[in-house]
């Protein structure tokens, strides 16, 4: 008899973790889908990778869980191989489609950058900035790829700054941002807490918003409409992404061939932080 348990591992900082409703919606959605079968998640949250490849360890020695659930990939993620030499079952969540042949969930990052740079761009913006996650991660690439591309496309100036998911560090890069010699009109943030923290920095340099720099956060949550001004997103229903995830492990784990799966396609939901570019 299996041991019931999913086993899924956060490497980051705890204290970022509980204040991120991303997880808690998406483990939510996991949780749900598994529970109709008797399983349930097994959560270790650690601080840096190599206690992420320990845990995998300890696990396979002890037949902890029956299958893994791989979050956040990548560049030249060495987390499938060494699950995949310890024989343990896993679904990727993310851009993978290297050795070995996992199966995965994938998310469209590019789609919805593309358009909120499309919106932004008929709004008169001409200057966009993005201030993303941690370049390490696939999907981060991706959005900054298809941030630059667009904006050159259409004919406008873009920037790329790195952040860390925190809401110090959505802080510290826009008011670097709006200081700068030629500050952007329009910021894409890659999460809620990033976006909340570039809101607290245009409100103390003065800079309203969005009269004069209009804000877009990836990720919606209550964080999101609770906002002054309310921040426009690129929303993604997280419980219904941790479902397909869980329903790809269920596959796994009865044996079935793994279908193409999606996570929902992110939604441009226009609240009070996007208007028109300024005037120059």
């Amino acid at each position: 008899m299996g041991s019931g348990a999913i086993g899924l591992v956060l490497a980051r900082p705890t204290r970022l973790f509980g204040v991120e409703p991303f997880f808690m919606e998406l483990i939510a959605g996991l949780e749900e889908t598994l529970a109709e079968r008797g399983l349930s998640i097994l959560l270790h949250v650690v601080a840096a990778r190599e206690a992420e490849l320990a845990a995998y360890r300890r696990w396979a020695e002890g037949d902890v869980a029956e299958a893994i659930i791989v979050l956040n990939i990548t560049q030249d993620d060495p987390r499938p191989a060494l699950l995949a030499e310890l024989g343990l079952r896993a679904v990727l969540v993310g851009s993978w489609d290297g050795e070995p042949d996992f199966p995965v969930v994938r998310a469209d990052n590019a789609g919805p950058v593309r358009g909120a740079v499309a919106r932004l761009v008929a709004l008169g913006h001409r200057r966009i900035a993005q201030v993303s996650g941690p370049a390490s991660l696939r999907h981060t690439t991706v959005r900054s790829v298809a941030l630059v591309e667009s904006c050159t496309a259409a004919g406008v100036e873009s920037v790329v700054v790195e952040g860390d998911y925190t809401e110090r560090s959505g802080s510290e890069l826009t008011r670097r941002l709006l200081r700068s010699a030629e500050p952007p009109t329009a910021i894409i943030y890659d999460n809620d807490l990033m976006a909340l923290g570039g809101l607290a920095a245009a409100a103390s340099l003065g800079i309203d918003v969005p009269a004069q720099v209009s804000m877009v956060a990836w990720d919606d949550s209550s964080l999101c409409r609770l906002a002054t001004p309310p921040l426009t997103v690129l929303s993604i229903d997280v419980h219904s992404y941790g479902c397909r995830v869980a329903e790809a492990v269920l596959d796994l784990l009865d044996d079935r061939p793994s279908v193409p799966r999606w996570a929902p396609t992110a939604r441009w939901i226009e609240r009070a932080s996007t208007g028109p570019a300024p005037m120059a």
